[in-house]
This record gives structure tokens, sequence and C-alpha cells, in this order.
């Protein structure tokens, strides 16, 4: 650490009340890593442990401030200067040992933990590195904007230089591409009775067809942690039930007063969980794009993982059925589908920069569906697409007439089942190999959970957030 910063440090922590000699404990704390060139196993533990010395040093500092409500500016200037600083030492450690601590966490990528027992194994491991489930739940405990530390930085920070790793991020990315433990477990009632009801999503077999609805009906089918959680159990079941060849996902019917009986495919990211802290970034943001949207892309990875090999993954043809509006995540939803059948009047938004934060991988995919002008207009200037307009068409496949959808989605289910699934498969991933190549996916992840915890945590998401919340208010 420069002399000049740790001067400020100093003058900044006790002008806001904190003892100097416990700041200048923190600060001779301050660790210098083994670089990345020579880190190893061997220098591993030693440098794990002066990061934990350091990160509990400065919390204790910052456990002698007030609560983030009752602080002065200068508390609350000093309480951002330590998180800051501790940020920036695990941003070092991780630079240089992230596969290492991948590779331990995994038993040198012999298991296959999901992310969220990847975080919780590696706060348990390595103190001080991520924060511990009980920390991200205490702090979810506060709306958005009263969150306090931003655990959920640090969670980002971390799955950042995991799938900036070739190695450790295509594992991580196998690892969540596999079928959950809850969806094997329910598949033979699902075959015995040909449906499961999962709360806020359910799934039934038609024919060779597995039909998922998304059913958050209070929210007007937006995605939460629940509805990212159910409908990847719901698409696994779909991809395991050995007699289905096809998925469809479609909005249910909602009994919102404006919208009454009416089917919605999806209303985009639940803004109400989101103002309230309860959107988590690993819970939602990085398992919903990992997790089920990424297997209705590519399918269920087997048993095994062999770096570098071609994908070998089980996968089917999906359906998007797009009644009243896809928004936000919706729109992302239909990127990845093989066929898009949209009710006449229905529309196409990503609003999310609007919001304040990234919208999903439509970053990745939409430029290259609809040509990179359409997708600016749409990410970054809000512009909304209507099914039929002719800008609209790579979006959509067909447009059906009011009171026709049923029996569309029957006619093309016909359509896509004919002549068996083996070669659709082939032909899917063939499509991938020059489209969205397994790197490329996994370099657009790295950067995208590094922007969109920034986003979590910036005062632009509060203010839009306040402004949703205020007129939400208004309206009732």
């Amino acid at each position: 650490m420069s002399t000049e910063r740790g001067l400020r440090e100093m003058q900044s922590l006790t002008a806001a009340g904190l003892p100097a000699n416990d700041v200048e404990r923190w600060r001779s704390a301050h660790p210098s890593f083994t670089s990345p060139g020579k880190a190893s196993e061997a220098s591993l533990p030693g440098d794990a442990e002066v990061l934990r010395i350091y990160v509990e040093r400065g919390h204790g500092l910052v456990a002698r401030l007030p609560t983030k409500p009752a602080r002065t500016p200068a508390e609350q200037a000093a309480a951002r200067l330590v998180y800051e600083a501790l940020r920036r030492a695990r941003l070092e450690f991780l630079r240089s040992y992230a596969e290492l601590v991948y590779a331990q966490l995994t038993h040198d990528y012999q298991r296959f933990p999901r992310a969220d027992e990847l975080a919780a194994l590696a706060a348990e491991r390595y103190p001080g590195l991520v924060p511990t489930p009980a920390a991200v739940r205490a702090e979810r405990q506060h709306i958005q904007k009263g969150k306090d530390g931003g655990a959920e930085l640090d969670q980002g920070l971390f799955f950042w230089k995991v799938l900036e790793s070739p190695r450790a991020g295509s594992h991580l990315i196998h690892a969540m591409q596999r079928p959950k433990p809850e969806s094997v477990e329910r598949l033979a009632a699902f075959r015995a009775t040909g449906e499961a009801d999962l709360g806020v999503a359910h799934v039934a077999r038609q024919g060779k067809a597995g039909i998922v609805e998304l059913r958050n009906l209070r929210y007007l089918n937006a995605e939460d942690n629940a509805a990212a959680a159910a409908l990847e159990t719901a698409v696994d079941l779909v991809l395991l039930h050995p007699e289905l060849e096809v998925g469809v996902l479609r909005g249910g019917v909602v009994d919102h007063p404006k919208h009454t009986g009416r089917r919605i495919f999806q209303a985009g990211a639940n803004l109400t969980h989101l103002y309230g802290g309860q959107m988590g970034l690993v819970e939602f943001f990085l398992t919903r794009e990992l997790g089920y949207i990424n297997k209705m892309y590519r399918g269920l990875a087997g048993p095994d993982w062999v770096e570098g090999e071609a994908e070998t993954s089980a996968e089917k043809p999906w359906m998007a059925v797009v009644e009243s509006f896809a928004i936000g995540g919706g729109c992302q939803i239909t990127l990845v589908c093989d066929r898009v059948l949209c009710e006449e009047g229905s529309y196409f938004s990503l609003p999310a920069r609007q919001e304040g934060f990234v919208p999903g991988v439509a970053n990745l995919r939409l430029a290259r569906l609809g040509g990179e002008r359409l997708a600016r207009q749409a990410i970054l200037f809000g512009r909304v697409l209507p099914a039929g307009a002719p800008e609209t068409a790579p979006l959509c496949d067909e447009v059906i007439p009011p009171g026709r959808m049923d029996e569309a989605i029957d006619r093309a289910i016909a359509d896509m089942t004919e002549g068996g699934t083996i070669s659709v498969a082939a032909q899917r991933k063939a499509l991938r190999v020059g489209a969205e190549p397994l790197d490329t996916f996994r370099e657009y992840m790295a950067l995208y959970i590094r922007e969109q915890a920034t986003c979590l945590y910036s005062e632009e998401l509060v203010t839009n957030l306040e402004k949703f919340w205020n007129a939400r208010k208004g309206a009732l």
C-alpha cells in the first residue's frame, strides 16, 4: 500500500471516531500475496490465513460503527473505505488462487457442487474470501438500498474469477448443467402421473411434449428466486423423461385485476422482491443463466466431465409460447428456444437497463439473432418489439390469431417431433458450435456476474427501484 493511500485511510477512519490503535492494527495486516505466476498449493494456506486476518480486523472496525441507517456521512465513508479495501484484497488473492481454490473445493474436479453449495464451501474452507450463507441471509433482511457491506458483491468477485478460468469455469458450467437431485427424485412420480406441481411452476405431459407453465400469478409471472428454482426442476423433468421429445414453455392464466383470465408469458424480474432485497445474486441471477435457461439451450450434462471435450449433453428442442408480453427475462428465454409462437398483439421488451441491471445473456444473443443495431435499440434505449413487426421477425416464428393458440401449439409439437429426436439434438449442437461456443458463453458469464453484482449495489438501481416502489404504492 502506498504511503499516501495509507495516510488517507488513517485520516478517514479516525475522523469517523475509530480508535487509531485499531485502525493501525488493521492497516498493518494489509496483505501482500504471492504473485499469480508463483502461487502454488504450498503458498495457498499462508496467503489464505493472511487474508482471513485482514478481513476479520476490517469487519471488526466496521462493527464499532453504528448500523448503516444511523451513521453520519463520515462514518458511512469510513465503512465504505474498509469494505472497498477488503474487496481489493479478495480480488488480489483470487487473481493468484482462483483455480487452486476451485480445485480444492471440488476435490480436484471430481465433485460437482452447484453454485450456492460452492459459495458455502468457499466460505467455510477459506474464511474471509466470500461471505458465509448466514451473512448473506442477514444482509437479505434489509431492502436493497439498506444493504451494508455488499456480501453479494464479494460473491460476484469469486464467481467472476472462477468463470474467467477456462478449466474451473467450464467445470462449474458442467456442474450446473447436471440435473438437480430434487428433479431426479421427482422423476418417477412425474412419469407415473404425467404431471408435477412445483408451486410457482407446473409441468405436464401432453403426448410427446412436456408443457411447462410459469405460475407466479401474483406477480404477472415475473421471475424470482422461487420461480427460477421451480422452472429448473420442471425443465429437468422434461429433459429426463425418456418418452418426451420436446419442451414447451408457457405462462399461466393470471388473476391480476388488469389481466384477469389472460395468459401472460412473463413480466421480467420480480421488482417487488428486488426492491425488498430478496433477489439473490447466486440463487437467481447466476443460477437462472447456468441452470434452466442453459439447460433449455444445451440440455443436461452427463456424469462425466472431460476438459475440452465437445458437448455431449442430452437435449431436446424447446418452444416458447408468448402471450400478452415477454418482458425482460421472458424475452431472454425466447432467445434460446427453437420455435417461438406469439399471440397477435403480444410484444417483447428488455427494460433492464432502465431498471439498472444487465438483462441476462440477451446482450450476447439478441445481437446474433436480430442484429446489433436492434439489440442496442432494445437493450440501451428500451425499444418495444411488437410480434409481427418486420424487425421482430428474428424473434418470432409465427403470429397466432386470437383463440387459435392451443391449435397452433399442437401443430408445432407435431412438426417438432416428426422424424425423432436424435438428429435434432445433433443439429442443435452443430448450430451452437458456430453461434455460441461454450467458451464464449463462459467468458460472457464471467463478465456478466461481475457487472450484475456491481449493478445490484449501485445508486442508480436503488433510485430506479424507489421510483418503481412509489409508483406501485400510488397505484394501490
